[in-house]
């Protein structure tokens, strides 16, 4: 029962409601915009997408462990915006203030209707030629056309000059059609969709829709279109069958449960709108009112228990205490008279207005964005999914505001009075601030209110374009309509990208201009002063010039003759080509089978179509790690608890490590895994006898810990066994998971989590008997052990990048208070409480260490008894910030951090990401290919180190510079900058940097950089920003941790801009879009964090690996095809428009045709077409097995030696001297003589001598291009042979026809004289002579690397790759045995790591080559750091195993006899060490707090002695120090501890 708020409460102040305090958006949050902005346009979001500046909302630390205070921005950081903020009136009449004088509402709102077609039938023709005229392509072919028309100009045929303009235009024209008729459907099926809105009722926020004659005249001709295609489309129909409205009337009306419509169903009443006069809408369970209809007596009865009213108290049982439930109120009025005539009736989306009231069905999309206020579920939950916003499948939950679950059915909403304070519309999909306010009446004094108010996030707000899953209806009213919702916001398009080669282009074509001017230049100059002279034959055979002989004008005319003449030298068909080459480009890599993941279903798919040339010259790779190199399948592994380590585990990371030892992984390996097994089945028989847990899943069992179960039963004493329970207790019930049960005997309980980690860590609490069985309002359901019990849930404080933890204030069935909070390990420790715990503190953070080293992602688990005063005090501050509109988020931290501290500390958790599979492999085979890859990620240096190991990024053989700046001094960080450039004889210059910018040689394999995100905020300023690139560009690897999505894109720009190379950017969350979006080509994963990234990328692949196969074999044939192609259309271009150049000096330059000009049109379009198509689609220099064999071949595209402007002048000059023979030839063969035909008819006409010039043109240019490919197979030769033929073919039926003119029969008589084939034969081999000679002799004398390969293919020394079917094919030198074996070759390798054992203090964990060097050096390395004893330890070297006073522990003992004899000396003072690190971390937040603690630290040192957080010695398992060892040891001498 709830208890009246005194008079005294509401004088110092008016009741606010809490929040929804139960969690339920089951994915990330982001740091929201300010309440009072909006975007101003759409060019402000494009670079703006879903995420693109947020860290994807993650509860345990996955990729959110980003620096504090490291650069993280909103999604709308940056933008233009103002203060749009509005509220929203229900049943109230609007305030003066509201109004204009007219009496209507001043705010405007958007309309709730779509658009994202372009066009209309109205506005198609002419705006789609305005969009294609945006193409200088096409704007020069016009002024050809334009310029042919006069003939003036010369032009033989005008009409035939525009037709290959026209199809281009038309099929362009038809497609952006047909695109824009599919969008122009859907969006009709969009806003005619069914939603049920309560109409009869009185929307005060909206005046009348004014449609405007434009509008109707609009609407009128789409309606006429419509009714066109609708008759035509049903012509056949039957004409006697009852139209499906007259069928619907007629037949029964189906139930309740299926009258739910589809929202893409294709039923004409959508488009028609609602049926007039049809019956209101029914609520379920109680039916809504009709006309005329009053209540019935129960209508406000809503079943016992189901709400709180007001002036009736009840209470929660307890063995303590009694404690009141909180009262919510009700925006209801119950005494307001009202119509009751409102009801709910299927409406069309597009008629929804801010304001308004809808009903929501199961599986239908939400139209508007919605705030809930009530749901089928008595919970107030409902289930969503969001896949069409930010691509996530899993469900998220809603809940109902606490004051509107009342607001059931259509009476209901008549009596609601209410005012919704909302911030304006935002591009934030993970934040929403809005405040809800009512009069609360009360109940025995109609009379008497008090305002009541009551916060609206992100969990109470239904987004457009969400599906409603799992649940039977919500009732809503919406806040944003149409362009202003959150998916219409973010619908910005991806950034556009050109590819380099484009931008080359760009170039050539300008040199191809200034020729074409040239010789237009040429040819003006000379007719002008031709036609000036007045004694030349023209003055007595022809009538005056065009221009009457003034030499100027007649230069003038001449010289745009002679750009219709001369047009082909431009290639504008050349853009047209490589769009249809990159188009099927594409489509072969979206069909290439080998990079299909057939676990999602998912090919490779082309987002970018025009960029697949860029995949062929990439050097630098940015890669995030979690759910891009690992899996993101999260399995938890161990634990430390009380001080004791718990779990067995075999990573990666510590396989790597003891390969780095020397040891046999393999057999380690297969050791280590059958002792796992074997306890393993300890564990499951040991969780079987202390409880038949009917949850466990034995295949899903990831924490094998045999002696946590014993612990947990009792055998190690009380206090670790409340020590077990408190710390599982603590996992069950501090997170936001969903349950989902599937019927069985027994039931199984999935988690649907915010992130893999949270739910990982349930799942483990689950499977040692800490079950989550679901949640019932406000409170969360446990079965421990086999008794139920239930928890409130009073508060969650969620995470986010910033915070770095999660908090859930907790009450429990005794009553007390528990606050557990779970997070970074930097940000638990900082908040304990001072003076407390300190060798635990120490234990722990060494757990926590071994752990990270071993790959593990860590967290700390903490937790805080609080007292009833103190939560009360807090809360009241909490409501206050939650109610806030503007800087909720601010102000929510702020409140939050007050509660969280002076922690006690319980344990920490350690979990598995695997490596996806193959990984490795395509690391090392990017590598050989001298691509460098960059990890950018927001995890732990010491986890990201280990998986840089695990997946051969780093070896060795690398010296590893740990780049870390204490001071956050810029000053500091130029020092250690300077310091290590030093290493590589650099000083950070200008000079330095323009030579790296032309040297794309990888670095040597020697040195690696590790960089946190505070220190790259730092080197990343301006001033010093040169300097770190330098000497990032020296190190083969560079892993960039704990840095934030905008810290990614930085650094992506950074190189991007600072050095001359090409880019490709890899992730899997919404945390890549940035750099995804930066980068020259984005390649997203589609994983298990949603397709955010996938939807922002230029390609998408199902797997890491495939990213190998995607550069090194589809991206390394785009760019030598593309850049074969281009050369060749510059060549066959040249020596066609140069034979005509070569005609007319004998024509005075005149501008007269040698060819006819069919010719002139067809040459580009259909003779020599189709070979430079097919080879820049289908050319292969190698296969693609060999591609992935021998990746060297890449480099060529890094140095792109494949498109250089050498290459395109050479090609220019093999074109000039091909025309100078095609046409010379053929001169002199008519120039001694004139040959005939049989029947004695000349042939030295000008069109028959053009066939000559024109055939040898077509057959030496196609021949060409069959030169410069370099797979000869049928289809090839056959398109070579077919196109060249084509010119027999048009001239032979062009000729036979009268149209033809003076050209009649020139074919056949052309065709029919020796003299034709004679100098054909003769003139193709002496063109062609230059390119063979010269490809010989390079081939011969001057190899390439490709040359190489192709003749060991044809020497058979690649045949084992048929045999293979290895996704990344072994180099052939293994293959054929011819390298020495592993065995042989290790031991060099690791000369440098055979260090004495005397020396072991210097032989560090990672390279043998760091400890010594003075990038690492650490003065304080002799006596460790912060009384952490790491010397002593190197002197158990000789011991078998970890002493243990107790059981043996072969997971925790083997990575610690690991660990403690190759610990390196530099870290023991760098955060590297996270044990060193959190030592100086601990109680930072906590001291200073306030003397306040005072009474809580008391409490907890003297209260609770069975869970006293001071371990005792006789259950410790201790790590072995100095004060502890058996006396029996030998060991060196110990050194001397320093100050």
């Amino acid at each position: 029962m709830a208890i009246k708020p005194t008079q005294e409460e509401l004088d110092i102040e008016r009741e606010i409601t809490n929040p929804a305090k139960r969690i339920r958006w089951a994915t990330h949050r982001a740091k929201g915009p300010k309440g009072d902005k909006k975007r101003q346009s759409l060019l402000d979001r494009l670079h703006k997408r879903v995420g693109s500046d947020e860290k994807k909302r993650d509860s345990t630390g996955k990729e959110g462990d980003v620096s504090d205070g490291a650069d993280v921005e909103s999604s709308t950081a940056g933008s233009e915006e103002q203060d749009n903020g509005r509220r929203i009136y229900f049943n109230i009449p609007l305030p003066a203030e509201e109004r204009d004088e007219e009496g209507l509402p001043k705010a405007t709102y958007a309309r709730n209707k779509i658009r994202t077609a372009k066009y209309t039938p109205i506005s198609f023709i002419p705006k789609n030629l305005w969009f294609q005229f945006h193409n200088i392509a096409n704007v020069y072919f016009l002024f050809i056309i334009i310029l042919g028309i006069f003939s003036i100009f010369g032009a033989s045929n005008p009409g035939l000059n525009a037709v290959p303009l026209i199809v281009i235009l038309a099929l362009t024209a038809l497609k952006d059609a047909i695109e824009d008729w599919r969008r122009t459907v859907l969006d009709n099926e969009l806003n005619n969709a069914p939603v049920h809105r309560l109409v009869d009722f009185n929307n005060v926020n909206t005046a009348e829709d004014h449609i405007s004659m434009w509008r109707k005249f609009k609407k009128a001709n789409s309606r006429g279109i419509a009714w066109v295609w609708n008759l035509w489309k049903n012509r056949n129909a039957p004409k006697n069958e009852p139209e499906w409205r007259d069928r619907a009337l007629k037949e029964a009306r189906p139930s309740a449960d299926t009258r739910r419509a589809s929202v893409f169903s294709r039923h004409s009443s959508y488009f028609s709108g609602p049926v007039e006069g049809e019956e209101g809408i029914q609520m379920t369970p109680v039916p809504s009112p009709l006309r005329d209809q009053k209540p019935s007596a129960d209508a406000f009865d809503f079943g016992e228990g189901a709400r709180l009213k007001e002036g009736v108290t009840t209470t929660v049982k307890s063995t303590t205490t009694q404690h009141a439930q909180k009262f919510y109120g009700s925006v209801i009025d119950p005494f307001k008279a009202t119509p009751d005539k409102a009801r709910f009736k299927k409406d069309a989306w597009k008629s929804v207005q801010v304001g308004d009231f809808v009903r929501l069905y199961t599986d239908e999309e939400i139209p508007a964005d919605i705030v809930v206020l009530s749901t089928s579920d008595p919970d107030g939950a409902c289930y969503v999914e969001t896949k069409n916003l930010d691509g996530e499948t899993n469900l998220k939950v809603r809940s109902a505001l606490h004051c509107s679950r009342d607001v059931r059915h259509a009476r209901h909403c008549e009596k609601a009075e209410f005012v919704i304070e909302s911030e304006g519309p935002h591009s934030n999909l993970y934040s929403y601030n809005a405040v809800i306010r009512w009069q609360q009446r009360d109940a025995a004094n109609p009379d008497s209110s008090y305002e009541m108010a009551e916060p609206i996030t992100i969990n109470n707000l239904l987004l457009r374009g969400c599906q409603l899953r799992n649940t039977e209806w919500v009732l809503g009213v919406v806040v944003f309509t149409g362009d202003e919702t959150k998916i219409m916001i973010n619908s910005g398009i991806t950034p556009s990208k050109r590819a380099k080669i484009s931008k080359d282009l760009n170039w050539n074509v300008i040199y191809n201009f200034i020729i074409l001017f040239c010789l237009c230049l040429v040819t003006g100059i000379v007719l002008g002063i031709y036609w000036s002279k007045g004694d030349t034959s023209h003055a007595w055979f022809e009538f005056g010039s065009y221009g009457n002989n003034i030499p100027a004008l007649d230069g003038v005319i001449g010289f745009w003759a002679a750009v219709i003449l001369f047009q082909n030298l431009v290639p504008i068909s050349l853009y047209i080509t490589l769009e249809i080459i990159r188009t099927l480009q594409a489509v072969f890599i979206y069909n290439d089978v080998l990079m299909y993941y057939d676990k999602l279903d998912y090919p490779c798919t082309p987002k970018s179509w025009n960029i697949s040339d860029d995949l062929g010259q990439i050097e630098y790779i940015f890669s995030d790690k979690t759910g891009t190199l690992t899996q993101n399948v999260m399995e938890f592994k161990k634990a430390t608890v009380n001080g004791v380590p718990y779990g067995e585990a075999y990573t990666e990371a510590q396989a790597g490590m003891q390969r780095r030892q020397g040891i046999n992984v393999e057999e380690e390996s297969a050791r280590a895994l059958e002792q796992i097994a074997r306890d393993r089945v300890r564990m499951l028989e040991g969780i079987r006898k202390m409880h038949d847990n009917p949850y466990l899943r034995d295949e899903d069992l990831t924490f094998v810990a045999p002696d946590y179960i014993s612990d947990l039963d009792g055998d190690s004493g009380p206090e670790q066994k409340i020590a077990n329970e408190q710390f599982m207790l603590a996992l069950a019930l501090c997170h936001t998971v969903i349950t989902e049960r599937t019927p069985g005997n027994p039931p199984k309980i999935e988690f649907k989590a915010q992130s893999p980690d949270e739910a990982a860590l349930v799942s483990t609490a689950r499977d040692v008997g800490f079950t989550v069985i679901g949640r019932e309002d406000d409170r969360i359901i446990l079965n421990i052990l086999g008794e139920e019990r239930k928890y409130t849930v009073l508060n969650t404080l969620e995470f986010n990048s910033t915070r770095k933890r999660m908090s859930a204030i907790i009450r429990m069935p005794n009553g007390k208070i528990i606050l557990f909070c779970k997070g970074a390990d930097s940000m638990i420790y900082s908040r304990l409480l001072p003076g407390v715990q300190r060798e635990l503190r120490q234990t722990t953070a060494e757990h926590l260490e071994m752990f990270a080293r071993e790959g593990l992602r860590t967290l700390c688990i903490a937790q805080k008894e609080l007292n009833e005063e103190e939560y009360q005090e807090w809360s009241k501050a909490y409501e206050e910030a939650a109610n806030a509109v503007a800087n909720r988020e601010e102000k929510l931290e702020e409140v939050s951090d007050t509660i969280e501290r002076d922690l006690i500390l319980l344990g920490g958790t350690a979990i598995e990401d695997r490596l996806q599979d193959g990984v490795p492999d395509a690391i090392s085979l990017l590598g050989k290919a001298g691509i460098k890859l960059w990890v950018l990620t927001g995890d732990k240096v010491e986890t990201a180190i280990n998986i840089g190991f695990s997946c051969n990024l780093l070896d060795n053989d690398m010296d590893l510079i740990v780049f870390k700046v204490d001071d956050d001094s810029l000053a500091t960080a130029e020092a250690l900058l300077d310091k290590n450039l030093a290493i590589f004889g650099m000083t950070g210059s200008q000079e330095e940097l323009d030579a790296a910018q032309t040297n794309h040689e990888p670095p040597a394999a020697t040195h690696a950089i590790v960089i946190d995100g505070d220190s790259l905020k730092l080197v990343l300023d301006e001033s010093i920003k040169i300097k770190f690139l330098l000497l990032c560009k020296q190190c083969r690897a560079v892993l960039c941790c704990r840095v934030s999505p905008s810290q990614k894109a930085a650094v992506v720009q950074m190189v991007k801009t600072g050095l001359d190379c090409l880019t490709l950017a890899i992730g899997d969350g919404a945390n890549d879009v940035a750099m995804i979006q930066e980068a020259h080509v984005g390649v997203g994963i589609a994983g298990v964090e949603g397709r955010a990234a996938v939807m922002s990328s230029d390609y998408a692949i199902g797997q890491f690996q495939f990213l190998t196969r995607l550069v090194l074999v589809h991206g390394r044939w785009s760019y030598r095809r593309l850049a074969e192609t281009i050369a060749n259309f510059f060549y066959k271009n040249i020596v066609w428009t140069f034979s005509l150049f070569w005609y007319q000096i004998y024509t005075n330059f005149d501008g007269q045709y040698i060819f006819d000009y069919t010719y002139i049109i067809l040459f580009n379009l259909a003779f020599t077409s189709l070979p430079v198509i097919l080879m820049g689609v289908l050319d292969q220099d190698v296969s693609d097995k060999v591609s992935l064999a021998v990746p060297q071949l890449y480099r060529r595209g890094i140095e792109r030696k494949e498109w250089t402007q050498p290459k395109f002048w050479g090609y220019m000059l093999d074109g000039l001297y091909q025309s100078v023979i095609t046409f010379f030839m053929v001169y002199l063969l008519f120039s001694p003589a004139v040959p005939n035909t049989m029947n004695g008819l000349s042939i030295d006409d000008l069109q028959r001598m053009g066939v000559y010039v024109a055939t040898i043109a077509v057959v030496a240019a196609n021949l060409f291009v069959l030169f410069n490919t370099y797979r000869w197979d049928w289809l090839m030769v056959l398109i070579t042979v077919i196109s060249t033929l084509l010119i027999w073919t048009w001239t032979g039926i062009w000729t036979s026809f009268t149209t033809s003119a003076q050209f009649y029969k020139g074919g056949a008589e052309v065709y029919g004289s020796l003299s034709f084939w004679a100098i054909l034969l003769l003139t193709v081999i002496i063109c062609l002579l230059p390119r063979f000679s010269a490809k010989s002799i390079q081939k011969i004398y001057f190899p390439l690397d490709v040359d190489i390969i192709r003749e060991q293919v044809t020497q058979g020394k690649f045949d084992y790759l048929k045999d293979t079917d290895a996704f990344i094919p072994p180099p052939p030198k293994k293959a054929n045995g011819a390298s020495e074996p592993a065995s042989a070759v290790e031991p060099a390798k690791h000369k440098e790591a055979e260090i004495l054992a005397q020396d072991d203090d210097r032989r560090p964990i990672y390279p043998p080559s760091i400890a010594p060097t003075a990038t690492t050096h650490n003065p304080r390395s002799q006596n460790g750091s912060n009384s952490t004893d790491y010397t002593f330890r190197r002197s158990l070297d000789g011991l078998p195993q970890r002493i243990s006073f107790d059981r043996p522990r072969p997971s925790f003992d083997r990575a610690r006899m690991s660990m403690d004899r190759v610990r390196p000396s530099f870290e023991a003072s760098s955060d590297f060490t996270s044990a060193a690190m959190l030592t100086r971390l601990e109680s930072s937040h906590s001291q200073g707090h306030g003397q306040g603690q005072g009474q809580q630290a008391q409490h907890s040192q003297h209260g609770g002695r069975a869970m006293s957080r001071l371990r005792k010695f006789s259950l410790r398992r201790p790590t072995v120090t100095r004060e502890e060892a058996p006396e029996n040891i030998e060991h060196p001498p110990l050194p001397k501890s320093g100050a």
